[in-house]
């Protein structure tokens, strides 16, 4: 008898924790990390810290880019999330590879980035150029020599004459600079420009033509081949 008063007293005991002053219901509790499913929280918390509160104005290159969003597979910007990339400071946020994010929290993040900051309806070029130059690496395919005519055309007026910075333009074929970017992330640039920055995609300014898919890994060589080796640095 005493085993079963002691039962029915621990059983009342454990039952009436949940409503004990102060204590949140199951609908007042904090999410698990894992359980965020919201892009406004997945974006603050993981990337607005390098790419801008709203996606632009951050250190790294704007995402609120109807043009880069256009240009981007979205393959590849799951991979970038979710694996990083190698030797620069986008770090790897997926579980699989030991960050916070599980692989629906990236798709979420993907989802309303396109959804909030893509073309949304307005016309985008037909004839955008290729993301990457094809299995070769960026510019892989391109000349340095030729692209150091194409820079001159396209780009020095901004960037100054040898890449190094220029009156309305920073410096691009700085080591320092290329040491911490991926040859992809010159391109990119190239590509879609920093429209957070005023600088023109590829197809330049309104009295400027467009540059031609050739032209665009010719000049990506150009610059990339100013990158000097980094000790220790894998490649």
């Amino acid at each position: 008898m005493r085993l079963v008063v002691v039962g029915v007293v621990a059983l009342f005991a454990v039952s009436g924790c949940d409503s004990l002053p102060g204590k949140p219901s199951p609908a007042e509790r904090e999410p698990l990390p894992s359980e965020v499913l919201t892009f406004g929280a997945l974006y603050s918390q993981n990337c607005a810290g390098c790419h801008g509160a709203n996606g632009r104005l951050g250190a790294a290159r704007p995402l609120n880019d109807p043009v880069y969003l256009a240009l981007v597979p979205r393959e590849r910007l799951r991979h970038v999330i979710a694996a990083g990339v190698r030797g620069t400071a986008q770090p790897a946020f997926g579980s699989s590879a030991g960050g916070p994010l599980t692989d629906a929290q990236i798709e979420v993040l993907i989802d309303g980035m396109n959804n909030r900051w893509g073309a949304g309806g307005r016309a985008l070029p037909a004839d955008l150029p290729p993301y990457d130059a094809g299995p070769t690496r960026p510019g892989g395919r391109g000349a340095a020599g030729r692209g150091r005519l194409v820079y001159a055309a396209a780009c020095a007026a901004c960037h100054g004459e040898d890449g190094r910075g220029g009156a309305k333009g920073g410096a691009i074929s700085d080591p320092s600079y290329l040491a911490l970017v991926s040859d992809q992330h010159v391109r990119t640039t190239v590509l879609a420009g920093r429209s957070d920055l005023g600088m023109p995609d590829w197809r330049g300014g309104q009295a400027a033509r467009p540059l031609t898919p050739r032209e665009v890994s010719d000049v990506v060589a150009w610059i990339i081949a100013h990158r000097k080796p980094v000790p220790g640095r894998l490649p």
